[in-house]
């Protein structure tokens, strides 16, 4: 039983095969608002974003989408993609492949068809976000990893996957400064306006 809470909670400790975990989260009621993804051997229940974590995932593809390679498509829309070698499966916030990875009547899509892929962080994911994900993609080849730290208001890009240490390369920007995107897309991406709302001052009158 899967217990939903603010924070991410777990199928519980008990060993299950990694065919067992996907069979169990097909089966899953997961309520709106929440996704389910299996991280380290466990399935791990988490809250969709906060409602400026939707911008900055629309800016991304619109920004990313000139330069997606050909036949390729992009998304912010919930998908699990699979990588049974790393015993994980992910939804990721943004995400590319080639349109080819969506004609299947499966829940599950080919990790491997990745070609570009966003994490935003948030204190329910972080974790993951920031260690274990860097690895899984760059082990099972993603070209792209686009890491939104949002608490720390910064964009890092992973790049040149590698089977041994996941990706050899990064380079990391303030939120509002150009990030270069290598290949296969090759374009400064503008991280303008993935910054949180200014808070309003207390008291402030309604306009």
């Amino acid at each position: 039983m899967t217990v939903m809470a603010e924070r991410p909670t777990t199928n519980g400790t008990e060993p299950h095969s990694f065919e067992d975990l996907l069979r169990t989260l097909d089966e899953l009621n997961v309520p709106d608002g929440y996704k389910a993804e299996i991280i380290r051997g466990n399935i791990v229940v988490s809250p969709w974003q906060k409602a400026y974590y939707l911008r900055a995932m629309e800016l991304i593809c619109d920004r990313v989408r000139p330069y997606l390679p050909e036949g390729h498509r992009i998304s912010g829309l919930p998908a699990l993609y699979v990588f049974p070698g790393g015993e994980r499966a992910y939804g990721p916030d943004v995400h590319a492949a080639h349109e080819s990875a969506r004609e299947s009547t499966s829940y599950h899509l080919d990790g491997e068809a990745l070609s570009f892929v966003a994490e935003l962080t948030s204190t329910s994911t972080r974790s993951a976000d920031l260690n274990d994900k860097v690895m899984v993609y760059g082990k099972a080849g993603v070209p792209v990893y686009l890491l939104l730290n949002m608490q720390r208001e910064e964009a890092t890009v992973y790049s040149v996957p590698s089977p041994q240490v996941g990706y050899e390369k990064s380079l990391t920007k303030p939120f509002g400064e150009k990030l270069y995107i290598p290949d296969p897309f090759g374009f400064a991406l503008d991280t303008t306006g993935f910054h949180a709302p200014k808070a309003e001052p207390e008291g402030a009158a309604e306009s």
